[in-house]
């Protein structure tokens, strides 16, 4: 039963007929008639950027905690600093524009699926692996994972978060062209 809900409400959100999801709606995804709580479990299970299926792709995982102790999940690195550097443009998530609710940001070892902060990873970008939303930085537990991550499937370059949130939403905007 649980299967042929997200079907039909996924067969509805690629559709688009049934769906009100514009930026400036405040309760977005939603499916119109559906069970509010079937909504909500919806919501949880997509990506609030991409509105991609968060758990078709696990070793992509990202996640955010708020200050009051909410998740949010996402599909892949890319969309959770998306929705890092401009969570207004996704409404209804209990973020503000400046981002004072967001506590944590965590990542998942693309090679063993470990899941660390993200100020302690390790990302390549550039490389020859396609994320969920095509291009996509690869997080890694370590700069020497990185490396082994490069030399098998290519990379142009390997930053430590610091170096990721020097370069910004421009970063962001660059992979999802």
């Amino acid at each position: 039963m649980k299967r042929l809900l997200v079907l039909v409400a996924t067969l509805f959100l690629l559709s688009g007929s049934a769906v009100t999801a514009g930026e400036g709606n405040a309760t977005r995804p939603t499916v119109a008639g559906m069970n509010p709580r079937a909504v909500k479990a919806l919501r949880n299970k997509l990506d609030p950027v991409y509105l991609i299926d968060v758990e078709k792709h696990p070793r992509f995982e990202a996640e955010m905690t708020l200050k009051n102790g909410k998740t949010l999940r996402f599909c892949c690195v890319k969309s959770m600093m998306n929705f890092f550097y401009r969570p207004e443009k996704y409404p209804g998530y209990g973020v503000g524009p400046k981002g004072k609710e967001i506590d944590k940001l965590y990542v998942r070892d693309f090679l063993d699926g470990t899941k660390l902060p993200a100020s302690k990873a390790w990302y390549v970008f550039g490389s020859r692996l396609v994320g969920p939303h095509g291009d996509d930085l690869i997080p890694l537990s370590s700069k020497t994972r990185a490396e082994l991550f490069v030399q098998r499937y290519g990379g142009t370059r390997i930053m430590s978060y610091d170096e990721l949130r020097q370069k910004g939403f421009g970063l962001i905007k660059y992979l999802d062209m």
